[in-house]
């Protein structure tokens, strides 16, 4: 992968141990897709990347501590420090990354253009 690949999916890693750590949402990845004028091959590499492979599994993981709480030994261990309204905010956060990723995706699929403004217009006259 290139720098520029690298630096998008550290954005990612980062924000995700922000928002652990510091309660902190950084990240719009859409706009960040956006305004570095991403191509679809580019956010389809990053959807299949570990680190977007790791994003599903932590959303997975609260999703399911956010349903048994802390009575599952092995997520009320690793999640117990959360509230379920905190982990439900985050799980939403994280959603919102690969959402927003799969969005930008379907939005540059290539399609034909509108129309052009200097095209003619073929009219009958009867």
């Amino acid at each position: 992968m290139t720098q520029y690949h690298d630096d998008v999916l550290e954005l990612v890693e980062t924000a995700v141990d922000e928002v652990f750590k510091r309660d902190i949402y950084l990240l719009k990845m859409y706009d960040v897709l956006k305004n570095n004028k991403a191509t679809q091959k580019d956010a389809m590499k990053y959807l299949s990347s570990s680190t977007f492979v790791n994003v599903n599994l932590t959303i997975d993981d609260l999703d399911h501590y956010i349903s048994l709480g802390k009575k599952d030994k092995t997520y009320g261990e690793a999640y117990g420090y959360l509230s379920k309204p905190q982990a439900r905010k985050i799980k939403d956060y994280l959603q919102q990354i690969v959402t927003d990723t799969e969005r930008y995706v379907e939005d540059r699929k290539p399609g034909r253009k509108k129309g052009s403004k200097n095209k003619t217009r073929i009219t009958r006259n009867k």
